[in-house]
């Protein structure tokens, strides 16, 4: 290492990723897809002095269902976004994959990639809170799985640990009905101004925001006036205001807080709705 050179590092195995990852902790910046890292390194905001790579790892690209959805951190958001599974079993969360940037993004941006990026404008993190999935983090010493309301801590930082690889995703089955809503405010391909992702499931319903702060939010207090009641258009529309009203919105080039208030209340409200079709 000298000058502005980056060490590369490409295991070729879970096992050998796992050993640099305790070996370099947070010294080895760890590249999925690489669309986000290569941002912000073009941007000067990150200047790694190594890039632990996970290219090579097989073991980490899959989908597979029995009961619930596994999904690999190393599968492609565009191989969510077109795999039968799971647009058999969780169509709304194939749908949120396909809303993402554009293909070319997509056919390079990784499951495990967009939840260890923590970046709060992504799409997918809404979703699989709603849903309930939990991310599964591996080091050497054991396994441990983290809700992601819980792995996504603030802005760009998670609650991984320093020798942690992320290494699948788990989304519950018996999901009764799901709603994904992204509002833009600019392009087609723009990451969203606010989104929304509503879900029932076992009776209870979980909704969540994301975009408007430094992580998803989630109010279960709110969520349970919808318990063991029809969720009718009144309902609908206090659930909405009650969230435009608990959350702190950023500013930002997408939208002003104020502005972001008025689209939750209306995307919330309308994402119920659906919901209750």
């Amino acid at each position: 290492m000298s000058g502005n050179v980056v060490e590369w590092l490409a295991p070729a195995s879970l096992a050998e990723a796992l050993q640099l990852r305790a070996e370099r902790g947070n010294e080895a910046t760890v590249v999925a897809g690489g669309t986000f890292v290569a941002i912000l390194i073009n941007q000067g905001f990150l200047a790694p002095a190594a890039l632990l790579s996970l290219h090579n790892v097989p073991e980490l690209a899959f989908i597979t269902a029995n009961n619930e959805l596994w999904i690999g951190a190393m599968t492609t958001h565009r191989e969510v976004e077109r795999s039968a599974i799971v647009q058999q079993g969780w169509p709304a969360l194939a749908r949120t994959f396909a809303l993402v940037a554009s293909p070319r993004v997509r056919n390079q941006a990784t499951v495990g990639g967009v939840l260890a990026d923590a970046d709060y404008a992504s799409d997918p993190p809404a979703m699989l809170c709603a849903l309930g999935a939990r991310a599964v983090a591996r080091s050497r010493s054991g396994e441990r799985e983290i809700p992601v309301e819980e792995l996504i801590t603030g802005y760009y930082q998670t609650s991984l640990h320093p020798d942690e690889l992320l290494i699948a995703v788990r989304v519950p089955g018996g999901i009764e009905r799901a709603v994904y809503r992204k509002f833009r405010s600019r392009s087609t391909e723009d990451r969203p101004c606010v989104a929304v992702a509503a879900a029932r499931a076992q009776g209870r319903l979980r909704v969540v925001v994301g975009a408007v702060a430094e992580r998803p939010q989630y109010f279960p207090e709110i969520c349970a006036l919808a318990e063991g009641v029809s969720l009718d258009r009144d309902l609908a529309a206090e659930i909405a205001q009650r969230y435009a009203a608990a959350i702190n919105p950023i500013s930002d080039v997408r939208g002003s807080a104020e502005y972001r208030r008025r689209v939750i209340a209306v995307e919330v409200r309308r994402a119920l709705e659906e919901l209750a079709l």
